[in-house]
């Protein structure tokens, strides 16, 4: 057999590194320059590979393609591909993956879920591995060790090409609009991909939703074989003492709010979902208690990052989207001076607007070309500043705040109009912003 892979990033050279580890002949291309440290793991392991364009030839002459999940299917390479087989790296990889998988996607959250529930079984002591979309791809996971669990967390990119694989426990958290020039502006072609989720899934499987999406809960009759369903809330109600109950066919546990250190209800949500993954799979009720407060969470999302003066400043770098600003200014009572913008995706800022007037006392706009937010924010005659320089920005942001109040960056946009990615982005605010409280001190 012989596997070509499109793309030598993380997905591409994991999947090549799982197919040279079966034995199999692989070559990689690739239509830029792949990173120094995939292209000297392709040495090492003596795969061959191309870089800076693809030699239609030599992948024409493949069995089978897997293509990296960036690549979407109307790629003029994928086009000239006619009868051979195209996959993606998580449908190759489960493959030959011999534990059970928690898959976890969802427009918003799923990497704080993922990374949950990892931690909730690793604190069971499972030979549990984090996977997909956060961390090492699934296929280089399969080269370094044999899981019990392999958490994955998957984006639409990488459920659009399945037709085999299956989770066990599944859990899809919401629906919101995100990546749709990736699908021509159709919200039912993104809600599609998202819900191939459930494709192969039987009802010895396990499916975690959002009760009150409604796009999950109109798919969901259309299904022929359904797994077990476990609808969750997103507000849960408390019962008299205080506690949010959890009962299943083969679990029954409770959990305080002080339980879950996360910030905001979306992540009260989060962690529901993630006790009720880790539950099913069975880690005791003991353990989940113990083990939900220690976690903090992950870097750009709601991150509390210094209080210079007095005002608590948070990187929330990672809300790219408008569900997720969304959620991230619906957690704070105090008055927010709020940095958004960079790339604006075609947003619809309306929903926004309600909240920004009740929360937001001023707006600082972050980005190359801030018009859009400009213009959406404009009638509430809040105070709008703009700005292409993040330091500009804090500064700004600090004059306007007082003691007591919030700094809040959570853009609404893509970020590569003056950072590298989300992370570089926030990493920035949260140098500038210790540089800042760090001299407030002296």
């Amino acid at each position: 057999m012989r596997l070509v892979v499109l793309g030598g990033g993380e997905s591409g050279t994991g999947a090549a590194l799982l197919a040279k580890q079966q034995g199999i002949d692989v070559f990689v291309s690739d239509a830029g320059i792949i990173q120094a440290d995939y292209k000297n793991l392709l040495i090492t392991n003596q795969i061959a590979f191309e870089e800076g364009g693809h030699t239609v030839e030599k992948i024409q002459s493949a069995d089978e393609v897997i293509k990296s999940p960036g690549i979407p299917y109307e790629a003029t390479i994928i086009k000239q591909l006619h009868h051979i087989p195209i996959i993606d790296e998580i449908e190759f990889a489960a493959r030959y993956a011999k534990g059970r998988i928690i898959a976890v996607t969802g427009s918003n959250g799923k990497s704080t879920t993922a990374q949950l529930i990892y931690h909730l079984l690793h604190a069971a002591d499972f030979h549990v591995a984090l996977a997909g979309n956060i961390g090492y791809s699934f296929a280089k996971c399969l080269t370094q060790s044999i899981y019990d669990y392999y958490v994955l967390e998957l984006s639409s990119f990488q459920l659009e090409g399945i037709k085999n694989f299956k989770p066990n426990i599944a859990c899809l958290l919401n629906i919101t609009l995100d990546h749709l020039d990736r699908y021509h502006d159709s919200i039912e072609a993104y809600a599609k991909a998202k819900l191939n989720l459930l494709r192969n899934m039987t009802p010895l499987d396990h499916f975690i939703y959002h009760k009150a999406d409604p796009i999950t809960t109109q798919y969901l009759p259309t299904q022929k074989i359904l797994p077990q369903l476990h609808p969750i809330v997103s507000s849960p109600i408390c019962s008299k003492n205080g506690l949010f109950r959890f009962n299943g066919h083969s679990y029954a546990f409770s959990m305080s709010r002080e339980q879950i250190a996360l910030l905001g209800r979306h992540n009260q949500y989060n962690a529901m979902v993630a006790a009720t993954a880790a539950a099913l799979a069975g880690v005791s009720s003991k353990i989940i208690a113990t083990a939900l407060p220690k976690f903090r969470g992950l870097p750009h999302r709601l991150e509390w990052c210094g209080a210079p003066q007095g005002i608590d400043c948070y990187n929330d770098s990672k809300s790219t989207n408008i569900a997720s600003t969304t959620a991230a200014l619906l957690s704070f009572n105090q008055p927010i001076i709020w940095i958004a913008g960079g790339i604006d995706k075609g947003n619809n800022y309306s929903p926004l607007l309600p909240i920004v007037q009740e929360r937001v006392k001023a707006i600082i706009c972050l980005g190359k070309e801030n018009s859009p937010i400009m213009k959406a924010f404009h009638p509430l005659s809040l105070p709008i500043e703009e700005t292409d320089n993040l330091s500009v920005a804090i500064d700004r942001a600090v004059a306007i705040a007082l003691p007591g109040e919030v700094i809040l960056l959570s853009p609404a946009c893509a970020s590569f109009d003056l950072f590298k990615n989300f992370e570089d982005r926030g990493n920035q605010f949260k140098e500038k912003v210790s540089a800042r409280a760090m001299a407030s001190t002296l």
